[in-house]
């Protein structure tokens, strides 16, 4: 499904490409402007609506639309099969550093474990006092 829509969308793109190169200009461009233009000469007179005029807006739309659909569609197949041997091969535990030790086994949450492997509540600690905050300099 995703690469017959992607065969669709180039088909329509090069169709579009087609369309415009094909519509006559709208006279002179930038440089028909002078200085006193007036929103005619800026934008276009209005022009009777041709069928090339019809087709841009069509192959346009549909570019959009395929596009936006193409977003959401999954692309088919799993991959090469040198990517698959590559993930076949990948190791599933990442591996240790040198000059690290490797992390401890998963051990059960405190509420599994029984009572007497329980360790003993924290003693208290002294409360600290808050240090003052240095004295500010006096400017010189």
């Amino acid at each position: 499904m995703f690469y017959f829509l992607l065969v669709i969308l180039i088909l329509d793109a090069l169709l579009l490409s087609v369309v415009v190169l094909l519509q006559a200009g709208q006279g002179g461009g930038l440089a028909s402007l002078g200085g006193s233009g007036t929103t005619d000469t800026v934008l276009g007179g209005r022009q009777a609506v041709t069928i090339l005029t019809k087709a841009t807006w069509w192959c346009g739309g549909i570019f959009l639309a395929l596009s936006l659909l193409l977003s959401f569609v999954p692309r088919g197949g799993g991959g090469s099969a040198l990517q698959e041997k590559i993930r076949e091969a990948a190791p599933s535990a990442p591996p240790v550093l040198p000059g690290t030790a490797p992390a401890p086994a998963a051990q059960p949450p405190a509420a599994e474990q029984p009572a007497a492997q329980q360790p003993a509540a924290p003693a208290q600690k002294a409360p600290q006092t808050a240090t003052p905050p240095p004295a500010s300099q006096p400017k010189q």
